[in-house]
C-alpha cells in the first residue's frame, strides 16, 4: 500500500504543479488584457484547489506512514539537529500544508469577487504566492536539507 501512495503521490504532485501554473498564467493573463474571468478561468481556479486537496491527503498519508516520520517522533531531540529528518519531518508539511492553504484562500476569494479584474488579481496572487511556498519546500536534489530525485523510479 506504502509503495501504491508513493506512486500516486508522483503523479498528483505534478499534476498539482501543472495545474497550479497554469491557472496563474489565466490569471495573469486576463488581469493584463482585461479579459472577462470565464468558465474556463473558473475550472482551472477550482481544478486547481482540488487536485491540491486530494495531494495533501495522500501526502498525509505518506507522512504518517512514513519509516522516516516514525523516526522523527519517537527520536525527536536528536532526529531535530539532523538535516534530512528535519526537513521531512517539520519543514516540508508545515509547508506543504501552508501551501494548499493559500490555494484554498485564494480560490474561495477569487470565486467571491464582485469584478473579473478582481477575480483575476486574486487567484493569481494567492497562486503565486503558494507557488513559491511550494518550491520553497521541494526537497530539490541540490538542496543541503534533502537530497531527493526529480522523478523517482520505482
Amino acid at each position: 500500500m506504502y509503495s501504491f501512495l508513493l506512486f500516486t503521490h508522483s503523479l498528483w504532485r505534478w499534476l498539482v504543479l501543472i495545474s497550479l501554473v497554469y491557472a496563474i498564467i489565466r490569471g495573469v493573463r486576463g488581469r493584463i488584457k482585461r479579459l472577462p474571468f470565464t468558465a474556463t478561468d473558473n475550472r482551472a481556479r477550482h481544478f486547481t484547489a482540488t487536485i491540491a486537496h486530494i495531494q495533501l491527503i495522500i501526502g498525509y498519508a505518506l507522512y504518517f506512514n512514513s519509516p522516516v516520520i516514525s523516526y522523527f517522533r519517537t527520536n525527536f531531540k536528536t532526529a531535530v539537529h539532523q538535516p534530512e529528518f528535519l526537513f521531512f519531518g517539520l519543514i516540508h508539511i508545515i509547508g506543504m500544508t501552508t501551501s494548499i492553504v493559500l490555494i484554498t484562500v485564494g480560490s474561495s476569494m477569487a470565486k467571491r469577487q464582485a469584478t473579473d479584474r478582481e477575480k483575476f488579481n486574486v487567484m493569481a496572487f494567492w497562486f503565486i504566492l503558494a507557488l513559491i511556498m511550494i518550491f520553497v519546500t521541494i526537497p530539490w536534489p541540490f538542496s543541503p536539507l534533502a537530497h531527493r530525485p526529480y522523478l523517482r523510479h520505482f
